[in-house]
């Protein structure tokens, strides 16, 4: 099977690692010990192979345009005085056997941890590339010599043809080095997760290669995963953070989420990361502070849009438009003189069905549902069951409205298991 000969064939590592190395002379060098390719790419491509001269422990690296045959044999262009390289490897560069067989990775396509057991190479002409990452039985078997007799009893035994379980390299993330996981290329394929699905993936590591992986992600997408973790796991990862990155981090999630976690943290870490953060979203936290968890004022979040009774409908849209990023609810606007004093709420259908001229007065449903700060949360529940409300607000004793309880920060309460 010469290189240049082939115009497509499909090997496994396992299949290359252990094989003889001999010159176009036919005298032995040694044996292949790795493949060294570069993840830059798609498809990375081999670059070079690292050898163990026969009778020597040194390892050297023939760089790939040298390799003129991988077959029974690898035949290397290597003539005195070409001596091989050190066995050193380059920034941007993995050693396939050393860095990734029986090692972690994401698939972040099914967004599931597995184990590599063999890796799937493609050869083109004199390029060979590294396509897939088998991480079924049959490639184990593979790699202990065990393929055929495998493969023969499950036919015989189950009637089953044992398959491989290959998963495309564009949908893989390596977990093994931190210095990997910083790559923009990383941060790329674990912000395609959903942020449920890559909380369920840290939660899963062990607690260095979880901190390894939370650390690499770009700030928006920490946030996103943060919220949707256990919150024990949530203090332990911003525990390990410098107040600055845990600040700028926060700043990202909710009001309300952000206080339940400042919440269980350390009194002193919690204020560097406040003193850390914006002004105002710090003050809006810290009023959540005051209240216990698991009453209304605890429960409520404080990012939710609210107009006086004069603005219009096209108003409210702008607003909605401006803010809704930030926003923690957006399917009701809550009508409120300036002292914050509640009126009424209007629907995000209304608004959209309005004449843009119209006044919030005039759209307004003012048979509002609300609860105070004290209000338990058997009380809260029992009224978003009775009125399948999304959110319901929440009011002091001059029924000045002070934040709004969301249906979900509610489950995360009375069924954590359900609302995470």
């Amino acid at each position: 099977m010469a290189v240049h000969s082939s115009p497509q064939v499909f090997l496994f590592l396992s299949q290359i690692l252990g094989k003889k190395i001999v010159d176009r002379e036919g005298r032995p060098r040694g044996q292949v010990s790795d493949l060294v390719v570069t993840i830059a790419d798609l498809y990375p491509p081999v670059t070079a192979i690292f050898f163990s001269p026969t009778g020597r422990k040194t390892t050297f690296r023939i760089p790939w345009p040298k390799i003129i045959e991988v077959g029974e044999r690898v035949v290397v262009d290597l003539l005195p005085p070409d001596d091989p390289l050190a066995a050193t490897i380059g920034g941007g560069e993995l050693l396939l056997k050393d860095s990734l067989l029986d090692k972690q990775i994401v698939d972040t396509h099914g967004a599931k941890i597995l184990r590599v057991n063999d890796l799937h190479l493609l050869q083109v002409n004199r390029n060979l590339r590294l396509v897939h990452v088998d991480v079924g039985l049959s490639g184990l078997m593979r790699r202990v010599g065990l393929k055929k007799a495998t493969d023969k009893f499950f036919l015989w035994f189950f009637d089953y043809h044992l398959s491989d379980h290959l998963i495309p390299w564009r949908y893989v993330q390596p977990l093994f080095s931190s210095d990997l996981l910083r790559l923009k290329i990383t941060q790329d394929k674990l912000s395609q997760l959903h942020p449920a699905d890559l909380a369920d993936i840290i939660e899963e590591l062990d607690v260095h290669k979880r901190s390894e992986v939370f650390q690499s992600l770009d700030v928006e997408t920490a946030a996103e995963a943060l919220e949707e973790t256990d919150p024990k796991i949530q203090v332990r990862l911003i525990e390990n953070l410098n107040p600055a990155r845990a600040s700028d981090i926060i700043e990202e999630m909710s009001p309300s989420d952000a206080a339940d976690l400042l919440g269980d943290l350390p009194k002193d870490k919690a204020e560097g990361i406040l003193q850390e953060m914006e002004k105002e979203m710090a003050e809006d936290v810290k009023e959540l502070l005051v209240h216990p968890e698991e009453k209304a004022g605890g429960l409520m979040t404080s990012s939710f849009p609210s107009l006086p009774p004069q603005a219009t409908a096209q108003e409210a849209l702008n607003l909605l438009r401006r803010e809704a990023e930030s926003l923690d609810l957006i399917y009701y606007l809550y009508v409120a003189d300036e002292e914050g004093h509640l009126f009424g709420v209007v629907s995000l259908r209304a608004i959209l069905m309005a004449n843009p001229q119209a006044t919030l007065a005039d759209l307004i449903d003012s048979r509002l549902v609300s609860v105070g700060l004290e209000a338990e949360k058997e009380e809260i529940a029992g009224l978003f069951a009775k009125y399948a409300v999304k959110a319901i607000p929440v009011v002091d004793e001059n029924n000045r409205i002070k934040g709004v309880i969301t249906f979900k920060s509610l489950l995360e309460v009375v069924a954590p298991q359900l609302g995470k």
